[in-house]
């Protein structure tokens, strides 16, 4: 029997509204010992901002952590799944798109868990979708 995203999901995601200060979400992710924080806006999603969006996308183009907001550098609108997809749904989405979380929202657009690499870890067995959604995210970098 398939299991499904509500199963393996971390709940409760953290948020940032989409005015944080990078360096707000960069001590949120730090507090919470996380790589990435969901942006919302009056909490409806809108973003999601990962530890390497800090790095590539605002300190090595010389953007001021104090000054900049997370929406300016956050990924827009990032694809989601729902609750009660089937987790081998999730990993072929996070497969062909090369990603390494998936925010889970309901038919109604509630904020209600992510989905991670490591959540699908114990999903893992000899052919573990952990390790080819690995190697797309590798393929998607040397392109």
């Amino acid at each position: 029997m398939t299991r499904r995203v509500h199963e393996v999901m971390t709940r409760n995601p953290v948020t940032v509204e989409r005015r944080t200060s990078l360096a707000e979400a960069a001590r949120v992710m730090r507090d919470a010992g996380i790589g990435d924080v969901l942006v919302v806006d009056e909490g409806r999603l809108c973003g999601i901002l990962t530890d390497r969006d800090l790095v590539v996308r605002a300190l090595a183009e010389g953007r001021d952590p104090a000054e900049t907001t997370v929406l300016a550098v956050c990924s827009a609108e990032p694809l989601t799944v729902g609750p009660d997809d089937h987790v081998d749904e999730a990993v072929d989405l996070m497969r062909r798109h090369a990603l390494r979380r998936l925010p889970v929202r309901t038919g109604s657009g509630e904020l209600v868990g992510i989905v991670t690499l490591g959540d699908l870890e114990v999903e893992r067995d000899p052919g573990s979708p952990l390790a080819s959604i690995a190697a797309a995210v590798e393929e998607v970098r040397e392109r």
